[in-house]
């Protein structure tokens, strides 16, 4: 068992690497831009189609606003990048927006921070995984009906690839999301190529139908609160941003410059497929509509709304079905490949709030293949929850969603002015205040624009769902206050607490005896090495017959260790054992008690869970016990020796040459 379940680890994972070899997984440029960026970039798969959905509710004339609203969201964009690269120059080792709060706002503000991106995180997960199911459903149905089970597999699988390593990852990710991107632009070329230089009547396949309003004669606030809400659905786009500035460590060096030349490269990339989107969507008359069952008039019976990128494919390769297929693919996999943005900033962050000891400190560890193995199974796990929990469905979700990231945003560029401000009291060359200067101009713009947004996003998303994004970071912050709390006063007992140096007077020392045999008398054996003042024998009489037997045997043997007979009238041996122990700690209190108790090792994990039961049993009660110390005496059955042979088998070289010399 043990020999197949390494086999299958080292098929699914590789072999692992060693800790020297860690500078090897570091990215280039090429690589870290689809590993970092692919959720950015994939955000036109859905924020530009968000726009539409919602506008919907008013009507076909509110599409109007789209092309307005998509400026004012590449706008943010552009603001928010140019703010995110004085981070990354600032701050490289890797902490992001958590290390810009902590060290200049605060820890409650860097808390606030990794508990609004953490949940961010899973969201990305989720609504990227959810969006990838319903492009692929537009040209699949099978998986139209099956997107809860279809995004489930994705994360599966999207979790093996990272648990492989962030180089190997990186590379798998690379030519989908390169894919996409020329994929996109030459779609959004050819068509307003068609549009424009060949006067070609592009239209889609929605834009005959007829848009019901669902909410027509609005007041001109509820308008303007419409249109304020499919801005901060719009804004979707803008996640993925921070993750560059939260993965900086993973960068080849010098690590600051392309980490900043990445995420510029990103948001170039980004607001022309966002513009481009909204604009061909425009031209060719795409239709979607929040409820196409009741709003569509003039669809045929039988009509599935496509996604706004399958209709704009469809509409811009009509005569050319490979050109839709493709683009579907590419999209769908670039939405698939978009959640490994959070699988690369959620262990990461995870892993530097461990070291700062408010999450476990196994998220602080590196697996077999260096990646954060913990980290990224808990995300996992997490997003599948969600993904479960809300069907699938990208607008149900969307409504949780970047409420997190902006929270994020706005505290970072908050964070940054007050660094400039520190820097700028001390620094007395002209030219480096003239760049920290320009840097605070900078991040002060950026936190007028995310302060801004994140009000809008949380007035308009609120009730729609953002609540639950609210309750989930004020309960993560809660736990993670909790854990910080139980970290310190571990550390605080364990260095303030003085020990008097003074050995106790004399040991006593317990074998734990059930029958006469090799274990018990290898345990005898050692205990009596240990040069014990009291050495003594103690059985629990759970079964008059067994027990008689066993004080004849112990009587006729030539051992001379007393044997202790301890009375259970209902059969336990936890109680009587931890009972007896207190008597002698109460009867001798500066005596140490050595409790000695004979364990199998076992080569399977079926024959543990047949062997050593009530041995867990008491150890796990007696390490309670003060004064009274626990030693277990193992007795290796013939299976462990064939298990250790496995093990010995499955080892890297130089391991099984240092057995064998041991040997």
């Amino acid at each position: 068992m043990s020999k197949l379940s390494t086999a299958t680890k080292r098929l699914l994972l590789g072999r692992p690497f060693r800790s020297d070899t860690l500078g090897h997984t570091l990215l280039p440029k090429r690589i870290a831009l689809p590993v970092f960026a692919s959720d950015a970039l994939s955000s036109v798969a859905y924020a530009p189609e968000e726009i539409f959905l919602v506008l919907s509710v008013a009507g076909l004339s509110a599409y109007v606003f789209t092309p307005w609203i998509g400026v004012a969201v590449a706008l943010v964009l552009a603001v928010v990048v140019a703010s995110y690269r004085q981070n990354v120059h600032a701050y490289p080792s890797g902490g992001g927006d958590y290390e810009v709060a902590t060290k200049n706002l605060g820890p409650t503000a860097g808390l606030t921070v990794g508990s609004a991106l953490m949940v961010d995180y899973v969201l990305t997960v989720a609504v990227s995984i959810s969006s990838a199911a319903a492009n692929i459903g537009s040209a699949v149905p099978f998986v139209a009906h099956h997107k809860v089970l279809f995004a489930i597999a994705a994360i599966v699988l999207l979790t093996a690839v990272n648990l492989r390593g962030l180089r190997e990852a990186g590379t798998a990710f690379a030519i989908p999301t390169y894919a996409f991107m020329i994929g996109m632009i030459v779609m959004l070329g050819w068509g307003l190529v068609r549009i424009y230089v060949f006067g070609d009547d592009v239209r889609a396949e929605s834009a005959g139908f007829e848009l019901v309003a669902e909410q027509s004669g609005l007041t001109a606030i509820a308008f303007v609160f419409l249109i304020a809400r499919a801005f901060s659905s719009g804004c979707a786009a803008l996640t993925g941003v921070e993750a560059i500035s939260n993965g900086v460590p993973a960068f080849r060096k010098p690590k600051s410059r392309n980490a900043a030349t990445t995420l510029l490269m990103l948001g170039g990339i980004a607001i022309v497929l966002l513009l481009g989107m909204i604009l061909l969507a425009n031209k060719v008359g795409v239709v979607i509509a929040e409820h196409p069952e009741t709003q569509l008039r003039g669809a045929p019976d039988d009509y599935r709304q496509k996604t706004l990128v399958a209709q704009l494919a469809h509409a811009v390769f009509e005569g050319f079905p490979l050109g839709f297929v493709l683009i579907t693919v590419v999209t769908a996999l670039i939405l698939v490949l978009a959640a490994n943005t959070a699988f690369n900033g959620f262990p990461v962050l995870a892993s530097v709030l461990a070291q700062d000891r408010y999450l476990p400190r196994q998220l602080h560890t590196r697996g077999d293949r260096l990646a954060f193995s913990n980290g990224i199974l808990f995300l996992s796990g997490v997003a599948i929850v969600f993904v479960w929990a809300f069907d699938a469905e990208v607008t149900r979700l969307i409504q949780l969603y970047i409420v997190g990231v902006f929270v994020s945003f706005t505290l970072s560029q908050t964070g940054m002015i007050r660094h400039w401000t520190r820097h700028l009291a001390s620094e007395t060359d002209p030219e480096q205040r003239r760049r920290m200067q320009r840097s605070r101009i900078v991040n002060t713009i950026g936190l007028a624009m995310t302060a801004s947004v994140l009000v809008i996003v949380l007035v308009t998303k609120f009730a729609a769902g953002a609540w639950i994004a609210i309750v989930a970071m004020v309960a993560i912050f809660g736990v993670m206050k909790a854990i910080h709390r139980h970290y310190d006063s571990v550390a605080e007992e364990l260095e303030n607490t003085e020990w008097d140096g003074v050995l106790p007077s004399r040991t006593h020392s317990i074998v734990l005896v059930s029958k006469l045999h090799m274990p018990t008398l290898r345990a005898l054996a050692y205990a009596r090495a240990t040069r014990p003042d009291t050495l003594e024998a103690v059985t629990v009489n759970v079964d008059d017959a067994d027990t008689r037997m066993l004080v004849r045997e112990w009587e006729r043997s030539d051992i001379t260790v007393p044997l202790k007979v301890v009375e259970s009238p209902y059969r336990e041996i936890t109680r009587p054992v931890l009972e007896y122990v207190r008597r002698v700690r109460r009867d001798s209190p500066r005596d140490v008690v050595t409790v000695f108790i004979p364990e199998y090792v076992v080569g399977h994990w079926w024959e543990q869970i047949l062997h050593n039961q009530s041995a867990l049993r008491l150890k796990s009660r007696l390490l309670f016990q003060p004064g009274v110390m626990v030693t277990s005496v193992p007795w290796q059955l013939s299976s462990s020796a064939h298990a250790r042979a496995e093990r010995l088998d499955s080892a890297p070289g130089s391991v099984r040459r240092g057995f064998e010399e041991e040997r």
